[in-house]
């Protein structure tokens, strides 16, 4: 049944301050309601399977579970917050569709794994018991262009949450779920690897956490403020352009696009496709075709604050060189642990409900960029506890 609560997060307030100053406004950050779950999902051992180069399956599994659950939720009519990991994928949402979403899962995890074989995990906890045991998880709305914005996380709630889902208390073991249709409408994987704009020549991936909780809010200020000052506005640091967008053409790139998204090739709808994506260089040239462009790069969702900084983002050698070094003086002095991985393009999956204004795209570095940022971070933290 559903409740006052599902609609929660879209009755937020969207703040249009910088995000170095809202972070430090604590009063705009709410607590989530304890009736609400979170859902994590994974894909197991995903540095693996990016050395081996799985990269992008990796990326189509992980915007797979995004869209699986979006779609649920968009059929309910309620607005959830989730975070977009690379290698997975993190979801906030009410009681009223948490059976419909796990049990969607639950199938697109078998679908994966024999489409791709790639393990999907997938877990729930609730929100009531990260908060039992001692857990905060605050949220916020941030403006983030003309239509679009997105949640802003802070506390260790989804970090209490991510180590309890991967471990076998939590983890949801398969289960009879055939009567249930996975609902993947709306995803494409359509555009190639994308060059940085023009006077950028790399694309950086950063991950970097809080080493005291405490001071978590006041340490990601300082860590987008630098970002602002070397790189310039968020805009500026976008690692999609429109001059770069180049589709993806074969037949065996739009293959892989479908086979996972009906679990086989149908090859009368794959040369459909084939000739939708021709006339897209028809399309994008007309005024409904250049906005929808426009409104791509806007929203490119390279940035996810979920109790930590994840960003994708473009420039200059030297400005790389000038974030490590204001990085590695947070990290010398306590305040940050971080891991950065550089790669000479960005990737990016797309979740298109229309063309108008319902679309947002999922971008990663190249060659697995979020999952290679992830392991350098981990590796630290590992060593920090020696």
């Amino acid at each position: 049944m559903p409740s006052k609560q599902d609609h929660f997060y879209s009755n937020l307030v969207i703040n249009k301050l910088n995000l170095s100053r809202l972070l430090l406004r604590r009063k705009l950050f709410k607590d989530i309601p304890e009736d609400w779950c979170v859902i994590i999902t994974d894909i197991k051992s995903s540095t693996q399977a990016v050395n081996s180069g799985l990269h992008e399956e990796v990326n189509l599994v992980a915007t797979g579970s995004i869209v699986t659950v979006l779609n649920i939720a968009y059929k309910a009519g309620i607005l959830i917050p989730f975070f977009f990991g690379g290698d997975g994928a993190t979801f906030i949402v009410p009681s009223s569709i948490i059976e419909k979403c796990m049990k969607a899962l639950l199938k697109y995890r078998a679908s994966t794994m024999d489409n791709f074989r790639l393990e999907l995990r997938v877990g729930m906890i609730r929100v009531k018991e990260i908060y039992h045991q001692g857990h905060s998880l605050k949220i916020s709305r941030l403006n983030s262009g003309e239509t679009f914005s997105i949640p802003i996380i802070l506390g260790d709630g989804l970090e209490y949450a991510e180590k309890m889902i991967k471990g076998d208390d939590y983890l949801f073991s398969d289960h009879d779920s055939s009567d249930e249709e996975i609902d993947l409408t709306g995803m494409q994987c359509r555009w190639d690897k994308i060059l940085p704009p023009e006077h950028s020549d790399e694309v950086v991936t950063l991950i970097a956490v809080a080493r005291d909780m405490n001071k978590q809010a006041e340490v990601f200020s300082k860590v987008i403020h630098r970002l602002d000052q070397i790189y310039g506005s968020p805009e500026k640091r976008k690692p999609i352009s429109i001059p770069k967008l180049v589709f993806k053409t074969s037949f065996n790139n739009l293959g892989r696009e479908m086979r996972h998204r009906l679990g086989k090739i149908k090859w009368l709808e794959l040369v459909k496709n084939w000739f939708v994506n021709m006339y897209a260089f028809v399309y994008f040239r007309t005024d409904s075709g250049k906005k929808y462009l426009q409104q791509l790069v806007e929203m490119s969702d390279t940035l996810v604050i979920d109790g930590r900084i994840n960003t994708v983002i473009t420039g200059t050698e030297k400005q790389r060189l000038a974030l490590q070094k204001a990085l590695q003086h947070l990290e010398d002095t306590g305040e940050i642990s971080f891991g950065i991985y550089v790669s000479g393009e960005s990737v990016m999956s797309c979740y298109v409900r229309d063309f108008e204004d319902e679309h947002i795209h999922f971008v990663d570095g190249a060659d697995g960029g979020y999952t290679k940022a992830a392991g350098i971070l981990k590796q630290k933290l590992r060593e920090k506890q020696v």
